[in-house]
């Protein structure tokens, strides 16, 4: 079997079972990342509408997750969990492979 490269706390499977259940035509949850900001790189979080025979697709807590080939490399490891701090509320992204994040932290390198 495949090692996931995505995993999950609870509170982010809770979060985006809950949240998947509201988007009639979301097949899971897309997870990548996109060139952006001063560091490189920033992850993207979407209902995936479609899955592509390109994309990888894994079972996470009961979420199905899907990913890009092609961001695979950079996600290869990755704990997303799900916090509520004060009135702001989102994802974490815990990833073993970043070298260096921005100051703002909204940006990384692997």
């Amino acid at each position: 079997m495949v090692p996931t490269p995505v995993t999950l706390t609870g509170r982010a499977a809770a979060h985006i079972r809950r949240y998947l259940s509201s988007q009639a035509s979301a097949q899971g949850l897309r997870v990548g990342v996109k060139t952006t900001g001063c560091s490189g790189l920033s992850y993207t979080v979407a209902p995936a509408l479609e899955i592509d025979d390109t994309d990888r697709v894994f079972d996470c807590d009961g979420v199905k997750i899907v990913v890009a080939a092609e961001c695979l490399p950079y996600l290869a490891g990755v704990e997303i969990d799900y916090a509520c701090e004060g009135l702001k509320e989102s994802f974490k992204f815990s990833n073993p492979n970043v070298k260096a994040t921005c100051g703002c932290g909204e940006s990384f390198t692997v």
